[in-house]
């Protein structure tokens, strides 16, 4: 059986459509209603989910994001409960891509190889780590392998050329292009260079190139899908759950109709 991750590409390319990567905040608002949240989401149409693991200390996301994580931390939040949360989406949606958007220490703590070997009995088919640098990696990666975990890395718009061919050969699963500098959130526009970034990365990897931070609107959207194999969309989904913490109701149709918004981007 071909991994969920290539196997989400190999249908989305013949469908001649970008992929829909949806990132929500594991435990948020609360664990007990982590997984409406993301129901909704997987009602509306995604195609894959980037679970946060909520973390005290976020460096990569902005404030949305972050807000998220202390929602979920403050309300209960851990490893039991991210793993019960990845199995309730892994029962509903056996088919769907599930990706943890961690932090190193939040692995090491637990060992590596325990933790990936409990990520993947939970359902989680890919891990990216945004403090984990791919020289570094060497040990993880190993790991990752032996239990057919994908590994996903990020190329930023600073990122040297001589170095894109380092992650691009770290990263088993997709490649993950920072559509601009700084941390996760929405923006009004997209930057100017996108075309050109997502063509260089593909001169070093054959693997599907997915596009995120900033996107926003069913425009943005459609522009990217047009150049990407993904489109990744956090933050004007977490502001959602920002917005109806208190009512799941709420959150469970205001964060369903932000998605089906978004996803006529890519005409789904």
């Amino acid at each position: 059986m071909p991994q969920r991750i290539s196997a989400l590409f190999e249908k989305t390319q013949r469908e001649g459509r970008s992929a829909f990567i949806a990132y929500v905040c594991a435990g948020d608002p609360t664990p007990g209603r982590g997984f409406a949240a993301c129901k909704a989401l997987i009602d509306a149409g995604v195609d894959m989910l980037e679970l946060g693991v909520p973390f005290s200390d976020p460096l990569a996301d902005g404030l949305t994001n972050q807000l998220a994580a202390q929602r979920a931390l403050e309300s209960g939040a851990n490893h039991d409960t991210v793993f019960q949360q990845v199995r309730e989406i892994r029962a509903y949606a056996p088919d769907l891509p599930i990706v943890f958007y961690t932090y190193y220490n939040l692995v090491f703590s637990q060992g590596e190889e325990a933790y990936v070997k409990m990520a993947k009995d939970a359902g989680v088919d890919g891990i990216l780590m945004l403090d984990l640098p791919p020289e570094e990696a060497g040990t993880f990666l190993e790991i990752c392998r032996s239990h057919a975990m994908d590994t996903v890395f990020i190329v930023a718009p600073t990122t040297p050329e001589t170095r894109v061919k380092t992650i691009c050969d770290a990263t088993t699963g997709f490649v993950y292009y920072v559509s601009r500098a700084g941390v996760t959130g929405e923006r009004a526009s997209l930057v100017s260079d996108l075309s050109e970034r997502v063509a260089l990365i593909r001169e070093h990897t054959d693997l599907p190139v997915s596009v995120g931070f900033g996107i926003s609107k069913p425009e943005h959207v459609k522009a990217v899908g047009e150049i990407a194999d993904g489109v990744i969309v956090g933050s004007a989904l977490v502001n959602c759950i920002g917005a109806n913490a208190g009512d799941q109701e709420a959150l469970v149709s205001a964060l369903g109709d932000k998605a089906k918004t978004l996803l006529s981007g890519i005409g789904r």
